[in-house]
């Protein structure tokens, strides 16, 4: 699944997509976006546990959402408004 982490987003800044979105953050709650259909987009940070995001990146081929993989849980949670990094974060409907 590392191959996955090659395909960053060519449109430029993915973090940028998150910007006056309704987000979930968090593995579980990312998971259950994704088996409710909520999930639009799937935002991953590199630096996390693999033991997390290899999962949550299958969960989005089976249910064809795109995935994009930022550099760090850092960004990923200062770009959702947090204070504190996260592995895992998605755009909702």
């Amino acid at each position: 699944m590392d191959m996955q982490k090659s395909r960053k987003c060519a449109d430029g800044d993915p973090l940028i997509q998150l910007q006056g979105c309704k987000t979930v953050v968090g593995a579980k709650q990312l998971k259950k976006a994704l088996l409710n259909g909520k999930a639009s987009r799937v935002f991953l940070a590199e630096n996390a546990d693999p033991a997390l995001t290899e999962p949550i990146e299958a969960l989005c081929l089976q249910h064809h959402v795109d995935c994009a993989w930022v550099p760090s849980m850092s960004d990923l949670g200062h770009a959702c408004g947090i204070d504190v990094g996260a592995a895992a974060a998605a755009v909702i409907a």
